[in-house]
């Protein structure tokens, strides 16, 4: 880890909107949330793109949340988040940041995504994109994989610069070689943690401290589906499947040879 790490924030950094609110409709046809909570969450999720949220907001969303999942079994939700992946959340990845991740690691540095999101939402997302490490809000459950109706860590504010630090120390990485990405002034104290803070597409307050300080500001508007992205990645030369039509047609011809051989010298 010498090359250090790039910590990105998920919603309004990686993708164009809320994470969580972005599953409010599949949970709502799952039967999990009721019709006005999802006029809500969609309100919320209008709300939230043009204006993004203060800490208020995102703890107002956290209890609303803990109540609303408490008694679902776990598992369901990480099966439901699994089910609707691509139809929820591909099509809001920002090419920009894939492209900023990639460079990272071609620089040797290790991605890792640190989410105010449920685990079981930011996981798979991240795997979706290719990310090994999330740090994300985790719930507790009970001994039947319920939901218990509270968290065991709520990845928000100092909580998130909090567990960087204890990554940092189980990695041996010196966060001054490191990089963190938001767009959120909620975040402040997770860009405060790296020496190289950079924010994308921030809100206000960020914005004005960014100017402040000289950190970088990036703008991403370029939603692409994942399966797009995929499309045009340059297609590798086939070697494997040159070298494996070698192998057999040196093997074809070695039998061949050694049959051969054996008529020749078997006697008349």
């Amino acid at each position: 880890m010498n090359a250090g790490v790039a910590f990105f924030d998920l919603d309004k950094t990686i993708i164009a909107k809320s994470s969580t609110l972005a599953f409010a409709r599949p949970l709502y046809r799952a039967g999990l949330l009721r019709r006005r909570t999802l006029l809500r969450a969609a309100m919320a999720q209008a709300v939230y793109r043009m204006a993004g949220a203060d800490q208020e907001k995102l703890d107002q969303l956290r209890d609303q949340l803990v109540s609303l999942t408490e008694g679902v079994r776990a598992s369901r939700i990480r099966e439901l988040v699994e089910e609707t992946i691509d139809e929820v959340v591909a099509p809001l990845v920002y090419g920009e940041a894939l492209d900023l991740m990639e460079e990272h690691r071609r620089a040797g540095r290790e991605v890792v995504i640190v989410s105010i999101s449920p685990e079981e939402v930011a996981r798979p997302l991240a795997a979706h994109l290719g990310v090994g490490h999330v740090i994300a809000t985790r719930s507790a459950v009970d001994a039947e994989g319920r939901y218990a109706g509270e968290l065991d860590f709520y990845a928000s504010g100092t909580a998130k610069a909090d567990a960087i630090r204890r990554l940092a120390g189980e990695w041996s990485i010196d966060l001054d070689r490191c990089y963190a990405y938001s767009d959120s002034v909620t975040d402040l104290p997770m860009l405060e943690a790296v020496g190289y803070p950079v924010v994308v597409n921030p809100d206000k307050d960020l914005n004005k401290l960014a100017e402040e300080r000289g950190w970088p500001v990036l703008r991403f508007a370029r939603p692409v589906t994942l399966r797009s992205r995929l499309a045009d990645l340059p297609r590798p030369v086939p070697i494997v499947s040159a070298a494996a039509t070698a192998l057999v047609v040196a093997g074809t011809i070695g039998l061949w040879i050694r049959k051969t051989r054996r008529r020749v010298a078997r006697p008349a």
